[in-house]
């Protein structure tokens, strides 16, 4: 699993590691070409600047990261913590009907899916960043449901689906993958915990590297074509 070919010490936020965002917008490598724009990274040599004094200090390059906020690094923290953490007795749900039980680990899909709905609407703003903000805010609401963002809102922004363009850049093993859990998320909240089972909760963890550049994947196609149409 790739959490286990990490580097000593390394943690799950690693998987934002060595991405920074672009001048046009993109989420690029540290080496080689922004897949958007194709411009190289600016150098990273420092260069001099003269003080009032007259001093001259070395001052090195400044790269954003690539992460939308925060919150990106506390969300995959949260993820590796729940699937490293020792289970005890009282995480197996042993009072609850044994038909009816979910994962010791199932909070995993949950974090998850809140996680994924962050990145869903990061992905609708850098889409619609050319419309007034008050039309934006008005549409996010009319489809405040992930599933309407991802296959109504998305037509109206796009002109495809979220799942069409997973499927188009090669990643249709995510696409799956985000079906089935948002599948069985839905059962869960509505009756039926035993629908996050341990196979679901490790098939997550398994797929979660494809899935986070399946993401930037799709947030790259989608900030080219906005500047291709600029």
């Amino acid at each position: 699993m790739w959490c286990d070919e990490l580097e000593p010490g390394a943690s799950w936020v690693a998987l934002w590691k060595d991405y920074l965002r672009c001048g046009c917008g993109a989420i690029r490598m540290k080496e080689g070409r922004c897949p958007a724009c194709g411009d190289q990274l600016p150098s990273a040599e420092p260069y001099l600047m003269r003080l009032p004094d007259g001093r001259e200090v070395a001052i090195g390059p400044a790269f954003m990261g690539a992460e939308g906020r925060y919150e990106d690094w506390v969300y995959l923290a949260m993820l590796e913590r729940e699937w490293k953490r020792p289970i005890s007795d009282v995480d197996r749900f042993q009072d609850i009907a044994e038909a009816s039980r979910p994962a010791a680990r199932a909070v995993i899909v949950l974090l998850f899916w809140s996680y994924f709905e962050t990145r869903v609407e990061r992905l609708l703003r850098e889409g619609t960043r050319s419309i007034p903000t008050t039309v934006v805010e008005d549409l996010l609401r009319r489809y405040s449901s992930v599933g309407s963002r991802l296959d109504r809102l998305y037509r109206i922004v796009f002109e495809a689906t979220y799942w069409s363009d997973l499927d188009e850049l090669g990643f249709s093993g995510v696409s799956r993958l985000l079906h089935h859990l948002h599948q069985k998320r839905n059962e869960f909240a509505h009756g039926h915990p035993e629908a996050i089972d341990n196979a679901l909760v490790s098939a997550l963890v398994a797929g979660l590297k494809d899935e986070h550049e399946g993401w930037i994947a799709v947030f790259n196609k989608r900030v080219g074509d906005r500047t291709a149409h600029a």
